[in-house]
């Protein structure tokens, strides 16, 4: 059982550090790889400082949620915490951009780690309805790193350099190192571990060649070039490969019993849906206020803004009122809410004023606050102590692939619609992306409705994690 101390709230505190940095690091970069391409003469690579950091987030992010298990979540914190600041140091002294791309996956390596096993701790740390409350804080982390990357990132690169941009984040994790190792005591049980090394390497080979297939296919290579196609047959064999190791180890890297639950599986579905959903608007929508509706690039930028403050605000709220009214309320009314916005989004035209694109936004970040928090707290509900870690990794796993498949499908409607670089061939190719994200929308509605019927919570924790 969670013991109630004052030391549970330094490590909250530690926690939250280390997820705001890692979240803010993404924007952060976005925002100043204009300057850093210039430094470090490589514009033609700026694709792969991005591409190389969600691979390796990818990857790893099941891997660690796993040794999280069994090893406890604090040996693997550590590790991720360390991993991410020795990144971010090398990113800061990068000479070159290949440099700095091979310290962009050190840094991605990192987060793998970070960002599922910050979340199972919190889930081990609250039980019930603290839970939920504390949860919808940490879900709302994001969305304010998303409002604050701009600012800061433009403040860094304006004043100082763009080095600190990275260098910054070592003090920050020197803190989350202080609160989360120092004050978090955890108890489980010793025992001799197996670590599913074949189910690792299958999945890592899997997985990377899924990843960089759809980051590349239809820009840097054709759909149907060797080279894609290549690369889905291998992930359709490594992934394939690894599905059947997994019924055959004692300790298997991602437990297929997970998916047994339909519950697991209709929540894993709709996180995965619902970040596809995220991932478009926040690519389109600003280029949409730029391109067609000219304003200038930071008004474009700052288009995302009402979404990142209603989603905290969402999240926030959902965490404190969902064990009153229940958890399928929430999740309900934020699919028909993304719907609502994304369904607006398909009917702007050329004509459509500003206020219509922050209204569209607001909706829809009100929306996935909506679901997000309800989501991760039933994950951490349906399993067992033992098998949270890497049941709240592969919900980071969806997250993430539903963002890079969103954006490669996406992606690839927008070339082919969009027949040239005139304005409106463009606003023909992105209301193409509109419309196929109201289709994702519907598609996360009708999977709600695959939830099974509410379940109360029982309030007691079977975690064996003690802030004390």
């Amino acid at each position: 059982m969670v013991q109630q101390t004052k030391n549970r709230k330094v490590v909250t505190i530690g926690l939250l550090a280390a997820l705001f940095i890692g979240a803010l690091d993404a924007t952060v970069v976005s925002t100043a790889m204009p300057h850093i391409t210039k430094e470090l003469s490589g514009f033609s690579l700026i694709s792969w400082v991005f591409s190389i950091y969600t691979l390796m987030m990818c990857v790893a992010t099941p891997v660690f949620g796993k040794l999280a298990d069994l090893y406890g979540r604090k040996s693997v914190f550590t590790a991720g915490l360390i991993i991410f600041a020795v990144g971010s140091i090398l990113c800061g002294a990068a000479t070159s951009m290949t440099a700095m791309i091979w310290f962009r996956a050190i840094q991605g390596l990192g987060a793998g780690a970070l960002t599922p096993v910050t979340f199972t701790i919190v889930g081990d740390l609250y039980p019930g309805e603290q839970r939920a409350k504390v949860q919808g804080i940490f879900s709302s982390v994001w969305s304010i790193a998303g409002l604050l990357g701009p600012l800061v990132g433009g403040t860094f690169v304006d004043y100082i350099s763009w080095r600190w941009i990275f260098y910054m984040n070592v003090p920050v994790f020197v803190i989350a190192f202080i609160f989360v190792v120092g004050f978090l005591h955890e108890k489980f049980e010793k025992k001799s571990k197996s670590i599913d090394y074949s189910g690792a390497i299958l999945f890592t080979i899997g997985l990377s060649a899924l990843l960089y297939a759809l980051l590349n296919g239809g820009e840097k290579y054709a759909w149907n070039s060797a080279l894609i196609i290549s690369l889905f047959c291998i992930s359709a064999v490594a992934l394939s490969l690894f599905l059947f190791a997994e019924t055959r180890v004692k300790e298997p890297m991602m437990p297929l019993a997970l998916f047994k639950t339909r519950e697991i599986r209709v929540i894993y579905l709709l996180s995965f849906l619902g970040f596809a959903v995220t991932a478009g608007v926040m690519v389109y929508a600003p280029q949409w206020i730029q391109i067609v509706l000219g304003h200038s690039a930071t008004n474009s930028g700052f288009t995302l803004m009402p979404m990142c403050l209603a989603w905290p605000f969402a999240a926030t709220m959902t965490g404190r009122l969902m064990f009153k009214y229940g958890p399928r309320l929430f999740i309900v009314s934020g699919a028909f809410v993304v719907a609502a916005g994304s369904l607006w989004l398909m009917l702007i035209d050329s004509n459509s004023p500003y206020s219509f694109l922050v209204g569209i936004l607001v909706l829809i970040g009100l929306g996935m606050g909506l679901l997000a928090t309800p989501i991760l707290v039933l994950i951490q509900n349906a399993v067992d102590w033992s098998m949270r870690g890497v049941a709240t990794s592969t919900n980071s796993l969806m997250n993430a692939l539903g963002q890079t498949v969103g954006v490669a499908i996406f992606g690839t409607l927008f070339n082919n619609a969009a027949a040239g670089l005139e304005t409106e061939q463009v606003a023909h190719g992105m209301h193409a992306v509109f419309i196929a994200i109201f289709v994702v929308s519907i598609a996360v509605v009708l999977v709600v409705g695959l939830l099974p019927s509410q379940r109360k919570e029982s309030g007691k924790s079977k975690s064996s994690v003690a802030g004390g």
